[in-house]
């Protein structure tokens, strides 16, 4: 919306101009003309009014800035924006059932956010030391800000020793490592470009302590998610297995019990049937011979 308003000021602006040019190179207005026409052109095509929007959006920015500002610099205000905004990256991405928002987890111990994944839990601390940050990006230009650099580096390095000392911990439950959330990328890109605080991170990484920003947690946690993902799909792959494995058991006793079935009391029965059989042919046949003498018999004394 500011964008469109600005960008059409300008255009009229210097469509005015050149028409101004135009006409006075022509002779066909006259400079004590030009003010007054100039005047009207811009009450009737509304820019003054289009003027003092963009006046007014640029306090109501300059206002929500100050706020946030202030925000920053108050250490409890900005806890809560940080643990604000990582709850919000956590709804965002992950099912409710995959992590917990300040729970009681390992042995007491409450982080601002922990995520359930395949290698345990993951624990997320929100509360970064951002003020001798804010002293470092504030000072004069020119002047000596190495000091106040190795005051913030002090800070962030006592603060990633209590994560490790909290909340890496894989023998209570927890993953080998943990997440130190920095709520701004402006704080997170000053730590990887500045040589001693890169060092610094790579060091602590390798004790299980990553820093990150809002960004690369989003990444992070869809690694996460698609990690315990996988392990359901391999879980049911193996509960089909199972069953199938079960079920060839099953099948296997069965098989063996008609074995018996068929190949002993089947066959028997079977032999069994046949033996009656030549019996009950034979005792036919005998009743067919009788049948066929008193037949004869009955013929002769008639006659």
């Amino acid at each position: 919306m500011d964008t469109a308003i600005f960008g059409l000021l300008l255009v009229v602006i210097v469509l005015l101009l050149g028409l101004t040019v135009l006409m006075l190179r022509r002779g066909k207005i006259e400079p004590k003309d030009i003010e007054p026409a100039v005047t009207k052109a811009w009450l009737e095509s509304g820019l003054n009014q289009s003027v003092g929007q963009l006046a007014t959006y640029a306090k109501d920015i300059q206002e929500t800035h100050r706020s946030v500002e202030q925000m920053l610099r108050v250490p409890k205000e900005r806890a809560s924006m940080g643990e604000i905004s990582l709850e919000t990256i956590l709804t965002d991405q992950l099912p409710p059932e995959m992590f917990g928002i300040r729970e009681r987890i390992l042995d007491g111990k409450i982080p601002d956010a922990h995520i359930k994944s395949t290698v345990g839990l993951i624990c997320i601390d929100s509360k970064f030391p951002l003020d001798n940050y804010r002293a470092l990006v504030e000072a004069p230009e020119g002047s000596e800000t190495d000091g106040i650099k190795r005051l913030f580096i002090r800070d962030v390095r006592g603060h990633l020793n209590k994560i490790q000392e909290d909340y890496v911990c894989p023998e209570k439950g927890s993953a080998e490592f943990s997440f130190a959330y920095i709520p701004s990328e402006g704080v997170y890109y000053f730590l990887l470009t500045d040589r001693d605080a890169y060092g610094m991170l790579s060091d602590y990484t390798k004790k299980g302590v990553q820093v990150v920003s809002p960004l690369t947690l989003s990444h992070k946690v869809e690694l996460i998610k698609t990690g315990v993902h996988a392990l359901k799909l391999s879980e049911q792959a193996n509960k089909v297995r199972d069953d199938l494995a079960r079920l060839a058991q099953s099948f296997k006793k069965v098989d063996e019990e008609w074995r018996v079935l068929y190949g002993t009391h089947l066959k028997r029965a079977s032999g069994k049937a046949d033996d009656l059989d030549q019996a009950y042919g034979k005792l036919r046949d005998e009743f067919d011979r009788i049948e066929s003498l008193t037949e004869e018999t009955s013929s002769r004394s008639a006659a």
